[in-house]
């Protein structure tokens, strides 16, 4: 050791510029710039942080926030919040809104818009009010009180992850807060436009004449529009799961640009996009399924990080006035929220854990904040006091937020959610042959919506016949690549799934032997539409399957993906109505309306002299407000009138097959409405006679 001092002595300089230069010294030295570092150091908190907090019966949301606290420039400084940072923050927080609008239901905000408009003027008048009176007490000029108040007024649905989790996305609470969103952020985002143009002298007549038409406009666009693009899409390209799921957020970035050309923030375009695109996407589907998984674990990961890195804790230290200007912000901010969801749960008759839910998803600070304040700052508006104290604000809510949400939505009841009824055990192994990659995408995706509905399993079946004594190679590579194929997608949805591989005499036999040797409730089987003269009505093979079944089946035809459905018809006779078949049959329908976000519609055909019966909804399990048709006349007639593409139309075909059947053994009825509609999908339900 005494021999190396010379040389350290000589070559010292040296020595510390190589030390220096080591990844070592640069991490202690400043922020790291290796793109490969940077991701790891990422990816770790991102796995570490929630475990660790959730350990700690805290919201993983709330550790991830902090853990970007810790890493970023006012933590230990590992990590700069550059252009990189930026830019995937800003995708996961429309990641975020696009995501909330996916679980946003048309139909639940339709029937709950008077509690979201009400929540959402609510949440935005009350902080207004009691933000710029808090802010003129403080000393504020009257713009920067009410631009301060207009980001009290404006929230972040921080807690969503924790809402999905928890399984209460469809509460009436929840369905309020969600429209509300839109409500109070577009106005808070209304007034910043206003004080930024109020304070340059620019607030003039031809603003008004431009922003509201151009709001307007483009919210009826994108919520009419959108659908319509999707549709035409999915039926060119509905086969390219890559091109499906680059189309949809493709969608939601040009939707989230639009939105800052006619000068509102693009998280609200991010909300509208996913509210129209997901009249589109089943919620069970393979690709709903990849969306949530990408959004969910990497891209609002990464929001919620770069959040925490504009946090400064040590500023509220360093000047003494911010902390009271922080204090006063807070008080305001959380009263008035809390009062909001107070006074609307009182008004609606909320429970007290759907109103502190409502509170905890709408009291979290933190996009339309940090938009509003940052231009309110570069134009002089409020000083750095007033910026320290929204920060402040900011890290307390995006703590309270999902902490709030997640202790108090476990007291959501499930009768409270709306819920549809399940088709039981018909569902429970729902059993479809697979022979055509090409072609059965959408008797897969139907099995797995009706599988997954019921956390049943899916069982994927695939036939080799060796009537002729020889099964080639080749076909036996066909078979197990069409087997991988389907397992792969219901791996992708996160069902159940049981691939059957078979040598028999003959297909109809063998699926008719495997539904009984594995247990199958429910048969799924493709048909072309119509049959030769040759033919039984389904043709040979499905007609010996539905003459040899113990289980139901469905025999279905779809024209074009089954994501375009837009409107489901169950069409049977009064008569109908009084047997098992069709409650069964009712119970499938819905459950398939259900996840394909589609308008269930019941018509019931009035034959011969008998008069309208009363048909109670409510005894079959459906909503009172379910439309019911009666219609007189011929059955095949009066059914194809109402029918338009993009429809989906159900029909049994039970105990009362002696009437549906002609004399020569054909099911008419069903062939006669897919030759006058053949872009209509259709689906006939068969049962096999009870013993």
């Amino acid at each position: 050791m005494a021999n190396l001092w010379p040389f350290i002595e000589t070559n010292g300089g040296e020595i510390t510029r190589v030390l220096m230069e080591t990844p070592l010294a640069q991490v202690l030295s400043g922020p790291i710039k290796d793109p490969v570092a940077i991701f790891l150091i990422i990816m770790a908190m991102m796995l570490v942080a929630p475990l660790v907090f959730e350990r700690l019966k805290l919201p993983g949301i709330v550790g991830l926030i902090l853990a970007g606290v810790v890493i970023g420039p006012h933590g230990l400084g590992l990590l700069a919040r550059d252009e990189t940072i930026v830019l995937l923050g800003t995708v996961g927080l429309l990641f975020l809104m696009f995501m909330a609008g996916l679980e946003t239901s048309l139909d639940d905000l339709k029937l709950n818009a008077d509690k979201a408009i009400v929540f959402g003027l609510a949440t935005f008048a009350i902080p207004m009010v009691l933000g710029t009176g808090a802010m003129l007490l403080l000393g504020d000029s009257l713009l920067a009180s009410i631009l301060v108040a207009s980001c009290f007024a404006s929230h972040t649905l921080l807690a969503l992850p924790v809402l999905t989790r928890l399984g209460i996305m469809r509460a009436q609470s929840v369905t309020a807060t969600l429209g509300g969103t839109l409500i109070t952020n577009v106005l808070a985002l209304l007034v910043l436009a206003v004080v930024v143009k109020a304070h340059g002298g620019n607030l003039t007549l031809q603003f008004w004449l431009f922003l509201i038409p151009a709001l307007a406009i483009y919210t009826l666009a994108t919520l009419w529009g959108v659908p319509k693009l999707g549709r035409w899409f999915f039926r060119k390209f509905g086969h390219d799961e890559g091109a499906e799921f680059t189309f949809v957020v493709a969608t939601l970035l040009v939707v989230s640009y639009v939105a800052q050309l006619i000068e509102i923030e693009a998280i609200i375009g991010a909300f509208l996009a996913g509210i129209a695109i997901t009249q589109l996407i089943p919620a069970l589907s393979p690709l709903m399924n990849r969306i949530q998984f990408i959004g969910n674990t990497l891209f609002v990961p990464f929001f919620l990080l770069s959040v925490g890195m504009l946090i400064d804790p040590m500023i509220l230290i360093s000047e003494p006035r911010s902390l009271v200007v922080a204090g006063v912000m807070i008080g305001a901010e959380f009263l008035s929220k809390y009062l909001a969801a107070w006074g609307s749960g009182k008004l609606f008759g909320w429970t007290f854990p759907n109103t502190m839910v409502a509170f905890g998803l709408s009291v979290a600070q933190a996009a339309s904040t940090l938009a509003a304040i940052t231009v309110a700052y570069e134009i002089e508006l409020v000083d750095e006091v007033t910026v320290n104290g929204i920060i402040a604000m900011i890290l307390v809510s995006c703590i309270a937020s999902p902490w709030i949400t997640a202790k108090w939505g476990k007291g959501v009841k499930p009768e409270e959610k709306t819920t549809t009824r399940e088709s039981g055990g018909l569902t429970d192994r729902v059993l479809v042959p697979v022979a055509n990659p090409s072609t059965e995408d959408n008797l897969l995706t139907l099995a797995i919506l009706l599988a997954k509905n019921s956390k049943g399993t899916l069982l994927p079946l695939h036939v080799l016949s060796d009537k002729n004594g020889k099964i080639s190679p080749e076909q036996r590579i066909q078979q197990s690549q069409l087997l991988a194929a389907a397992e792969t997608i219901a791996h992708a949805a996160t069902v159940a799934v049981e691939p059957i591989g078979r040598i028999d005499g003959a297909i109809a036999g063998g699926i008719v032997r495997s539904a009984s040797e594995r247990n199958a409730s429910l048969i799924i089987c493709g048909w072309k539409g119509y049959s030769t003269y040759r033919e039984n009505f389904f043709g040979d093979v499905i007609d010996r399957i539905v003459r040899g079944s113990p289980v139901p089946v469905l025999i279905t035809r779809f024209p074009q993906p089954i994501e375009n459905t837009a409107r489901i018809f169950l069409a049977a006779t009064e008569a109908e109505t009084a047997s098992w078949e069709f409650q069964q049959t009712l119970d499938i329908a819905n459950a398939i309306a259900t996840e394909l976000k589609a308008n269930l519609q019941l018509l019931l055909i009035v034959t011969g002299g008998s008069k309208d019966t009363e048909f109670d909804l409510e005894s079959f399990g459906l909503s009172a407000t379910t439309p019911v048709q009666r219609l007189r006349g011929n059955f095949v007639k009066k059914v194809s009138r109402m029918l338009k593409t993009d429809d989906l139309v159900i029909l049994t075909s039970g105990s009362h097959q002696h009437q549906a059947f002609g004399s020569s053994g054909r099911l008419v009825e069903p062939e006669a409405i897919v030759r006058t509609h053949p872009d209509v999908a259709t689906i006939v339900a068969h049962f096999p006679p009870r013993i």
